[in-house]
């Protein structure tokens, strides 16, 4: 193993011991023995998953005049599949070890041929199990390399019958297609506009892991930007700074941290002219974070076509036409995984007796902090508790506020820089006579006496 990779396993798991012992995500069915790649966002996690879907909701749907919202249903009509292709394209490779039974995508294992000019890919004569260490000719693999459609499938109603098979959405884009002309309809808008959505979609992945990188279950933040054909680069281009800049807004350095990778003919979905993926730098390697696409009309063409609906624009001039679609794509659950990455940071720190020690600081934007500020009173004596207790309760109303008295002062505060807390409030003997706390920066964690009339608006402007 190289040290590179070494040293990027041992970051993440790093990352995933924080995220549990802090309360940020637990394993799924823990107590059950878990679910392959199942995770559940606890306490910290939840505050930090919503202060994302928040911030782009507002940033991407409420500040922007030409954008609206939706949230549509999770199981649509099956006919909504078939229409958009996924019954029929949407799969991965996949193949078998015939001694261990572990599958794999070749693709992300390096088991596929190399060059040729037929488009069937087959398994390199040198390819070996990942799991069992099988080489083909011990019976890992086979030649062959089948496609496995990631559809998750349900029944609708009483009886497992073929006529009540039912799938669980793979996107969120296709509840905006189905929904174009009841928006266009109730909302009256021009072109350009757009549709955003938030909400869950399930694929029956072939190898999920990599923590939540990759799940059967996540959570998707999409818009499908509607335009006039003439012109779309000038479009996708806008939407390329817009996710940029949102990158930026997150704590993620795009300069550093991002690559941004054209996606060649041949490689892209059925339906993209044009898709640029961004890839951030996890600790286990680049891999895609979000994607913009230029989908040309396939997709209202397609559901225009098998639903016999007209889903059509008219301009002022009364020119009816099928609108052409741009698409950014973000993974709320891969977001979050990149926010983490990017706000973990282990750096020397001064102790009370004047040595040092190292600190594990999450040093998330303001915005994103899931505790906003942390009240600590220096002692747990009834009259200090009190007070600081009445400072809590007055500042919760405003901000996401925790109170803890437990432990020593300095290890509280090595917790709240673990969990990203910006500023912490210490309440100590001299706040009942000078009615003045002291306020700890978790970034530069210098400390400022600030008169308790005045810490509501100290923070708002803080946090503004």
């Amino acid at each position: 193993m190289s040290k590179e990779k070494n040293k990027g396993e041992e970051l993440m798991n790093k990352i995933v011991s924080l995220c549990k012992r802090r309360g940020f995500i637990f394993p799924g069915s823990e107590i059950y023995g878990g679910l392959a790649n199942s995770w559940d966002y606890g306490p910290l996690g939840v505050e930090l998953k919503n202060n994302v879907k928040q911030g782009w909701w507002k940033k991407f749907v409420q500040e922007r005049s030409d954008m609206v919202g939706l949230d549509a249903a999770l199981i649509m009509n099956t006919k909504t599949w078939e229409a958009s292709g996924h019954l029929e394209n949407f799969s991965d490779p996949l193949v078998e070890c015939k001694k261990c039974n572990k599958r794999f995508r070749p693709d992300e294992e390096g088991m596929e041929t190399v060059g040729g000019s037929t488009t069937i890919k087959t398994v390199r004569d040198d390819a070996s199990c990942p799991s069992c260490g099988a080489t083909r000719g011990e019976g890992g693999f086979g030649d062959s390399i089948k496609q496995f459609n990631l559809m998750l499938k349900t029944f609708l109603g009483p009886a497992e019958e073929s006529a009540n098979v039912a799938y669980f959405r793979p996107e969120t884009a296709q509840g905006i297609f189905v929904n174009f002309k009841n928006v266009l309809d109730t909302t009256r808008k021009k072109l350009p506009f757009g549709i955003g959505q938030i909400g869950k979609a399930f694929r029956n992945e072939i190898t999920p892991g990599n923590f939540i990188f990759r799940t059967r279950e996540f959570e998707q933040m999409e818009i499908e930007y509607f335009i006039e054909e003439l012109g779309w680069e000038k479009q996708f281009e806008m939407w390329r700074k817009e996710m940029v800049e949102w990158m930026s807004d997150c704590g993620i350095n795009t300069k550093t941290e991002v690559e941004e990778v054209d996606i060649p003919d041949g490689e892209r979905a059925h339906y993209s002219k044009k898709t640029i993926d961004f890839e951030y730098k996890f600790p286990f390697g680049q891999k895609e974070l979000y994607g913009l696409a230029y989908r040309t009309d396939y997709d209202l063409t397609q559901h225009s076509k098998h639903s016999g609906e007209e889903l059509v624009y008219t301009d002022a001039d009364g020119k009816k036409f099928i609108p052409h679609v741009i698409e950014p794509s973000l993974g709320v659950d891969r977001t979050v995984l990149a926010v983490l990455c990017s706000a973990y940071n282990e750096e020397k720190a001064p102790t009370a007796d004047g040595k040092e020690e190292e600190r594990v600081v999450m040093k998330f934007p303001h915005w994103l902090a899931p505790i906003k500020i942390t009240i600590l009173p220096l002692s747990k004596k009834e009259i200090l508790s009190k007070y600081a207790r009445e400072i809590y309760q007055n500042l919760k109303k405003d901000f996401i506020c925790e109170y803890d008295e437990t432990q020593s002062i300095g290890k509280r505060y090595r917790r709240q820089d673990e969990i990203g807390t910006p500023y912490c409030v210490t309440v100590d003997f001299d706040s009942l006579e000078d009615n003045e706390v002291t306020i700890r920066d978790r970034d530069t964690m210098k400390q400022e006496r600030i008169a308790v009339v005045e810490l509501e608006k100290y923070f708002k402007n803080k946090f503004n």
